[in-house]
C-alpha cells in the first residue's frame, strides 16, 4: 500500500509538469492552419502560425498561435504594440483598470526577443490563455475578455494586416492546398 504522503507528491509532480509543459503537449492533435509573415516599413518581424483542432478557427475550441521572431524587439514594444491594437479594435471599450490590469499580465508574460525567439500564446476559450518563451510556459493569464482581445490582434476581420489574417485562416490560394 502506497503512503498518502506519497500520493500527495506524485499528484504535484504530475502537475507542476502539465503546467510547465510544451503548448502542444496541451493542444494534442493540433494541426497547422496556416502561415504568414509580418513586415513593418519593408522589415520582416517574424513569421505566425496558427494551430487549431480542426480545419477551421473556433473560437469555443482551444487554439495555438506562434510567432518566430526575425529581429530584435524589446519586451516594452510587444507590450505596447499589443495593447495599442487591442484598444483599438475594442473601440477604446478598454477600461482603466483592465487596461493596468492587461499591461502588468503582458509585461510579466513577455521577453525582449531576438532573431530565432520564439513565443506562443495558447487561447482556451472561457478560461483565459497561456504564453510560451520558447517552449517554456511564462505566463497564464486567466482573463477570458484579455485573451479574445489579444488574439483578435490577428484574427479579427479588422486586424491591421488582413493579408496575414487571410493566410492564417488558411484562406489564401496558396494555402488552401495544404
Amino acid at each position: 500500500m502506497v503512503h498518502p504522503a506519497r500520493w500527495t507528491c506524485l499528484f504535484l509532480l504530475i502537475v507542476a509538469f502539465s503546467a510547465t509543459a510544451d503548448w502542444r503537449s496541451q493542444l494534442p492533435g493540433a494541426q497547422r492552419l496556416g502561415a504568414g509573415e509580418f513586415t513593418w516599413f519593408g522589415l520582416r518581424l517574424y513569421t505566425a502560425q496558427l494551430w487549431t483542432l480542426g480545419p477551421a478557427l473556433d473560437w469555443n475550441q482551444p487554439f495555438a498561435l506562434e510567432l518566430l521572431y526575425h529581429r530584435s524587439l524589446s519586451k516594452d514594444t510587444l507590450v505596447q504594440a499589443s495593447l495599442e491594437e487591442m484598444h483599438r479594435l475594442n473601440a477604446g471599450g478598454i477600461a482603466p483598470q483592465q487596461r493596468l490590469a492587461w499591461t502588468q499580465a503582458l509585461e510579466a508574460a513577455f521577453v525582449d526577443v531576438r532573431p530565432g525567439m520564439r513565443i506562443t500564446g495558447l487561447y482556451l476559450p472561457g478560461q483565459g490563455c497561456r504564453f510560451y518563451v520558447e517552449g517554456e510556459l511564462s505566463r497564464e493569464i486567466t482573463d477570458p475578455a484579455f485573451a479574445r482581445a489579444f488574439f483578435a490582434i490577428w484574427l479579427d476581420p479588422r486586424a491591421r494586416d488582413p493579408q496575414l489574417r487571410q493566410r492564417l485562416l488558411g484562406l489564401t490560394g496558396s494555402e488552401r492546398g495544404r
